[in-house]
């Protein structure tokens, strides 16, 4: 099968309608019917600000980027994608053609 793999980066402590944001997308990509995703914790990283984010020993409040993943067929990659924007999210995505499948 071919599709589409998006790539969502997110601070993990970023929150939407009282719940954290990896955990929002995961639900609306669910809804839209995308068939998997899975949530990353990075140890450390920096986006286009330039500012360094990482998890340090001593640091109980850390707030380290967030790697948010789905794989799916091009439709519903492009109804989550659209989802997203009408609801106004600033995101950072990467959309990547793939081909999936199962063995055995």
């Amino acid at each position: 099968m071919t599709g589409v793999q998006l790539k969502f980066y997110v601070h993990e402590h970023t929150q939407r309608d009282d719940i954290l944001l990896y955990e929002w997308l995961i639900e609306k990509a669910k809804e839209v019917g995308v068939q998997g995703g899975s949530v990353f914790r990075a140890i450390e990283g920096f986006g286009r600000d330039g500012i360094v984010y990482e998890e340090r020993f001593f640091e109980l409040a850390s707030n380290v980027p967030v790697e948010v993943v789905f794989i799916s067929d091009e439709v519903k990659g492009e109804q989550l994608l659209e989802l997203l924007k009408q609801e106004g999210l600033k995101l950072f995505y990467v959309k990547i053609p793939v081909e999936y499948g199962f063995l055995n």
